[in-house]
């Protein structure tokens, strides 16, 4: 008897490339689906007239509160822009931000440093976000640190950016910045730190809120933290240097040269040590009329 002879199945040629063709295009669906969803929402425009309730990031940490057994109540007062004393903005944005009033939602300069320090050390803690993105991710997301969430949050700040003006966003920022253990926003801040409205703080009271930015239950406003003493002091003259505080200028002039030395505008997601010394125009880049 004659064997059937088996024969071999053969691939179709091209089988495999037609197979990645399809998992990229697959890939691209998705991402434009993601783009287009991030892209009508969540519905900004309300923020214009509305101001936001309990956020995303606050409902993140009751979670986080909950799973650990604390009992820790968030508490947070909204105030107008204009019952925040002007040396806590200036000190925020000179700590956090010092491109504010002039970029578009992202400080790309900061964004290539970051991306060039994550390389380095191996790991992924992206960072450079300018307090418009810190915003989006308040108001809407987690502090995950992962390329998906930072998708999120680069759609939904250039969207903030278009929406809102500069003034507004700088008002929603700094009513809903965490502070500490339950504490966001300035007012609640100013009275738990130092028992006055947000209206009353000091350019030194203003200058520590801002230091423990943006890592705030790592860091306390009391002055135990060597860290918080430096970078304030830092901060502190940075605003003395640029007229924001007048009465003290001659007294910090006077000080040593290491206490008066320029700080990096923009922060980063981990700010271990102080930022390398870095001479600026004494000017301030005030909000444009």
């Amino acid at each position: 008897m004659k064997r059937k002879s088996k024969k071999k199945k053969k691939n179709k040629p091209g089988g495999f490339f037609r197979f990645i063709i399809s998992m990229c295009a697959l890939g691209i669906l998705i991402v434009s689906g993601f783009g287009t969803f991030y892209l009508v929402y969540p519905d900004v425009s309300k923020l214009k007239k509305q101001n936001p309730g309990k956020t995303s990031f606050m409902e993140y940490r009751e979670n986080e509160y909950s799973t650990k057994g604390k009992k820790i109540k968030i508490e947070q007062k909204w105030v107008p822009l204009g019952s925040i004393s002007p040396y806590l903005m200036k000190a925020v944005l000179i700590a956090e931000d010092d491109k504010f009033w002039r970029h578009h939602g992202f400080d790309k300069e900061a964004i290539q440093k970051a991306f060039e320090k994550n390389l380095e050390s191996g790991k992924f803690k992206l960072g450079g976000s300018t307090i418009s993105q810190q915003l989006t991710k308040n108001l809407y997301l987690t502090p995950a640190k992962n390329p998906v969430r930072k998708i999120k949050e680069a759609i939904i700040t250039w969207r903030l950016e278009r929406a809102l003006t500069k003034r507004r966003i700088l008002e929603l920022y700094l009513n809903v910045v965490e502070w500490g253990e339950g504490v966001f926003g300035a007012e609640v801040a100013a009275r738990r730190h130092f028992g006055k409205p947000a209206a009353a703080l000091t350019a030194e009271e203003a200058a520590k809120l801002a230091a423990v930015l943006p890592n705030p239950r790592r860091y306390r406003v009391d002055g135990t933290s060597k860290y918080v003493e430096r970078r304030a002091k830092v901060i502190y003259s940075i605003m003395a240097k640029r007229g924001i505080v007048v009465p003290e200028y001659e007294e910090v002039v006077a000080a040593p040269p290491e206490e008066i030395t320029e700080a990096s505008a923009t922060s980063t997601t981990e700010k271990e040590n102080l930022p390398p010394a870095k001479e600026t125009p004494v000017s301030y880049q005030e909000e444009p009329k």
